[in-house]
């Protein structure tokens, strides 16, 4: 190995019940792609942002090129050649994509004229992105390129990339790794943060494996396997979704008639004419590239925007014309994309978070609060679905995005609802904790539950789900079973490439 461009000895962080990093050494080599593992809540958050002077270490030494230095702040770490591609997004809905990568570059610089350079960016390194568009109108995928183009407008020495792909295609992924390929092969070192190992296993040269905030291995990942690699950050066998088979349910749950909707946002994409049914105990899987009108159909069945055209039927009754409220209570639940500021909110504690959607759990008495039932719910929240925090008083920004995310998820499936909504259910989750969600909704579908995922990661599809469409340009495919289509087929279908759809397996709408 080179020499090293940064070096961590003894780097301890200690927050109020957690000693989230306990004297880690880190050594990463000029123009090396490190990867650093571990579950959600193993540290490696805490870690990087020390590294981008976002927090500051309780204890050790950071040597950058050789040179021991004090990382205080962001503006300095940008100084130094350090860049990070954070897994929550930074970003001013209300500013356009140039405004905010602006601001995120502390020289001075003409806005014109950067604007150009996230044009050839974004053409170079295949992230599409209009420099224009308002951030509130961009999908989550559109969201993250954002934050990575921020980075490499600035040429950094360091790239520090914490879940850079959770949202992208396979097509935007491979892209991107002849990205981060290229500029280690110029010299630039980078950081990688990921949960899917097959990542890992292709781009990295050296791993550094996290658990419970301290170093536990060093591994080269192209000599080992998933399996031995997801089996080194959880230290212990690897559980396995087990799905039991079902006769399909002729009970229908869901009906999507010609639903037609305008997009509100004048960058969104319109909904044309989507035709779907789902029946009781099926999990239906939605694939598709982002910004092709995933996050308006799950808007439109959790009523968030209304149809324009056509007709929603739960249980058979019409609700096209009804808000989330109103769906909540006739047995509808929705879990979303957006964690922070729509799935939880941010400064409120976990407790307060768990009655925002769960009162109906016999949380309320004649119009009061029943904090007894609110603090247990969220208890038994974290308990069944491992979410690590100092508590149930723990504000939902202080915790890692995947305990966050599988937080949000217990909210929602101990609610047993009839039909579930899934925008992206385990993006940034361990592989653990994924398995551990995946399961989940395969046993609440088991149990009559109605669910609609939809998900850019086809394993994860075809792993739970009973049968798959796609959403291409507004419009949706036809719908097969998962066990009747492949990877290569639906891929084909994100790229637009089907008949009009239908509205059931076997069935035209």
């Amino acid at each position: 190995m080179t020499a090293a461009q940064l070096e961590l000895t003894g780097i301890t962080k200690q927050y109020p019940g957690v000693l989230a990093n306990d004297h880690i050494d880190l050594a990463i080599a000029s123009g090396e792609v490190h990867a650093l593992l571990g579950e959600n809540g193993a540290g490696k958050s805490t870690l990087v942002k020390m590294i981008y002077g976002v927090v500051r270490a309780d204890e050790g030494e950071i040597r950058w090129g050789g040179e021991p230095v004090k990382i205080t702040s962001p503006s300095q770490a940008r100084a130094l050649g350090i860049g990070m591609v954070f897994q929550h997004f930074n970003l001013f809905e209300t500013l356009t994509v140039a405004e905010n990568i602006s601001l995120g570059i502390d020289e001075e610089h003409d806005l014109k004229q950067l604007t150009s350079e996230i044009e050839e960016i974004s053409e170079k390194y295949g992230l599409p992105l209009n420099p224009h568009q308002h951030v509130h109108a961009l999908s989550v995928g559109e969201r993250q390129r954002v934050e990575i183009i921020r980075c490499l407008v600035q040429d950094p020495k360091l790239l520090i990339m914490d879940e850079p792909t959770s949202v992208l295609t396979p097509q935007e992924v491979e892209k991107l790794f002849e990205t981060l390929r290229r500029l280690s092969s110029e010299g630039c070192s980078i950081l990688y943060i990921s949960h899917k190992l097959d990542e890992i296993q292709a781009l990295c040269d050296r791993a550094t494996v996290l658990r419970h905030g301290k170093v536990t291995a060093t591994c080269n990942p192209k000599e080992e396997t998933p399996k031995s690699l997801a089996e080194m950050m959880i230290g212990s066998e690897l559980p396995v979704c087990k799905r039991t088979a079902q006769a399909r349910d002729s009970e229908v749950r869901l009906v999507v008639r010609n639903l037609t909707i305008p997009s509100p946002d004048p960058h969104g994409t319109d909904l044309k004419s989507i035709n779907v049914t789902v029946h009781r105990g099926e999990v239906l899987g939605i694939a598709g590239v982002a910004g092709n009108g995933q996050k308006e159909f799950l808007a439109a069945l959790n009523g968030e925007i209304m149809a324009a055209q056509g007709r929603i039927e739960l249980n058979g009754a019409e609700i096209s014309k009804v808000g989330p409220t109103e769906r909540r209570a006739r047995g509808l639940a929705f879990v979303p994309e957006e964690r922070l500021g729509r799935g939880a909110v941010p400064d409120m504690s976990l407790s307060n978070n768990a009655l925002l959607t769960g009162y109906r759990e016999d949380m309320l008495s004649n119009g009061f609060i029943r904090f007894d039932k609110v603090r247990s719910y969220a208890t038994a929240i974290r308990e069944r679905f491992d979410v690590r925090s100092s508590g149930i008083e723990a504000e939902a920004r202080s915790l890692s995005g995947g305990n966050l995310q599988k937080f949000i998820m217990g909210r929602e499936i101990m609610m047993n609802p009839q039909l579930l909504i899934l925008g992206h259910p385990t993006w940034g989750v361990d592989v653990g904790a994924a398995t551990t969600i995946h399961q989940e909704i395969v046993d609440l579908a088991a149990k009559g539950t109605s669910v609609v995922v939809a998900s850019e990661d086809l394993d994860e599809l075809f792993e739970i789900c009973d049968s798959i469409a796609v959403i291409a340009e507004g419009r949706l495919s036809p719908v097969k079973r998962t066990s009747e289509t492949n990877v290569e087929e639906v891929g084909l279908w994100m790229s637009g490439q089907f008949e009009a759809g239908e509205g059931e397996v076997g069935h035209a709408a």
